[in-house]
């Protein structure tokens, strides 16, 4: 039987990270494989420069789209995949082995889900993780300074030059084609309750 494809897509800093470990709690990964877009970016020297000689990371381009098609295309058909984690350039961090095992449920999440003409038609379900801009940047700056060590200019400048300008072009115009949005200015307990809710219920009927 075909599993069921979720997308879940929202600006940098909107909560997806927390919102699908939140669902990650709940399930096995016999229940639902999550596949993140993060796992999937060029290296370095395959990004885009911007005309202050900045690497952009946050453009379309910036992902191996074919990798992440082919490998979704492997997971519905029941195959198992194994992908290297990417650090994000951290030269501290030891990136681990990642083993997809197919599921009943697939979430895929990322930046351009919506955007890739060839990913997007799979999705049963699109999930649009919204908060406001000003959040969406604490966030970032918290998790680019603390959790990636970033300086604090570089984080400010990538938000203004890179992360806004894709967010305005590549990722807000999608909203209207979600079927559930989850606003997370606050918290998004109501929205997780919902969609994990609808999973359980999907999980049954499987």
């Amino acid at each position: 039987m075909k599993p069921y494809l979720i997308g879940i897509t929202g600006g940098s800093g909107s909560g997806k990270t927390t919102f699908i470990r939140r669902i990650r709690e709940q399930f096995t990964p016999e229940q639902v494989c999550i596949v993140s877009q993060d796992d999937y970016y060029l290296p370095r020297d395959q990004q885009h420069t911007d005309e202050h000689g900045e690497k952009n990371f946050d453009l379309p381009q910036s992902f191996d789209k074919k990798a992440f098609r082919h490998d979704l295309e492997r997971l519905m058909s029941g195959e198992t995949v194994v992908r290297q984690e990417y650090t994000f350039n951290n030269p501290e961090a030891t990136p681990k082995s990642l083993t997809f095992y197919p599921a009943p449920v697939i979430i895929v999440e990322g930046l351009f889900i919506f955007h890739y003409k060839k990913i997007a038609p799979l999705l049963d379900l699109k999930v649009f993780i919204n908060a406001k801009e000003n959040l969406k940047v604490i966030r970032r700056i918290y998790r680019d300074q603390v959790e990636r060590n970033y300086p604090i200019e570089d984080v400010l400048y990538k938000y203004q030059h890179h992360v806004l300008p894709a967010y305005e072009q590549f990722i807000q115009p999608y909203k209207d084609d979600a079927d559930i949005v989850v606003n997370n200015n606050a918290h998004f307990e109501q929205g997780l309750a919902v969609l994990t809710g609808f999973l359980k219920n999907k999980l049954e009927m499987k």
